[in-house]
C-alpha cells in the first residue's frame, strides 16, 4: 500500500483564532464532565479576582478629590484586561463573561461587608476558593491526559459560554 493512499488526519481550517482554541479544548475536554469544569473554573476565577481585588491600590490625590477612589482598584484593571482579551476573540461571549464578572464583583463586595462586620477576611475566603478551583481544574486536566491546564484556565470561561450559546443556537 502506498503512503499516498493512506488518509491523513488534518486539522480543520479555522476562520477565527477563537475557533482554534475551542477546537483544542473540545478535543481535550469534550468528553469530560462540563459541570465540574464550570464549577472549578468559576471558583478559581472568583478566587483569583477576589485576591487581585484586595491588593491595596494607591490613594491618588485627584481620585480622592473627585471621591472616585473607592471605585478604582487592581480588580478593575484585571477585569478590563480580561474583557479586552475576550473581546478580541469573541465579542458576544465577552459580554456574557462580563455579566458573570459583574455578579462576582457584587459577591466580592458582600464579602468585604462581612469582613468589616467581623467575619472571615476576603483574602482567606478567596484563597480557599481559588485553591479548591485550581486543584479541581488541575485534576480534571490530568484526568483528560491531553488537556492544557493554562489554556483551560485562560480560555475556559468563553469556551464554556460557547457551549451555552451553541445549546441556545445563538451565534457568537
Amino acid at each position: 500500500m502506498n503512503k499516498k493512499d493512506k488518509k491523513t488526519l488534518q486539522k480543520p481550517k479555522f476562520s477565527r483564532p477563537v475557533e482554534k482554541h475551542f477546537y483544542e479544548l473540545d478535543q481535550a475536554y469534550g468528553t469530560s464532565n462540563l459541570g465540574f469544569i464550570a464549577l472549578f473554573l468559576t471558583l478559581s476565577f472568583f478566587g483569583i479576582m477576589g485576591l487581585i481585588w484586595m491588593i491595596p491600590f494607591p490613594q491618588l490625590a485627584f481620585l480622592v478629590k473627585m471621591n472616585a477612589h473607592t471605585f478604582l482598584n487592581w480588580g478593575s484593571f484585571f477585569i478590563a484586561i480580561v474583557i479586552y482579551c475576550y473581546l478580541k476573540l469573541a465579542p458576544t461571549l465577552s459580554y456574557a463573561v462580563l455579566f458573570c464578572i459583574g455578579i462576582m464583583s457584587f459577591f466580592i463586595v458582600q464579602l468585604e461587608y462581612v469582613e468589616r462586620d467581623g467575619g472571615p477576611t476576603v483574602v482567606l475566603v478567596c484563597s480557599i476558593l481559588a485553591l479548591i478551583g485550581l486543584i479541581g481544574l488541575f485534576l480534571v486536566s490530568k484526568k483528560s491526559g491531553k488537556g492544557n491546564f493554562v489554556q483551560l484556565l485562560t480560555i475556559g470561561p468563553i469556551w464554556l459560554w460557547s457551549k451555552v450559546f451553541d445549546r441556545l443556537k445563538w451565534k457568537y
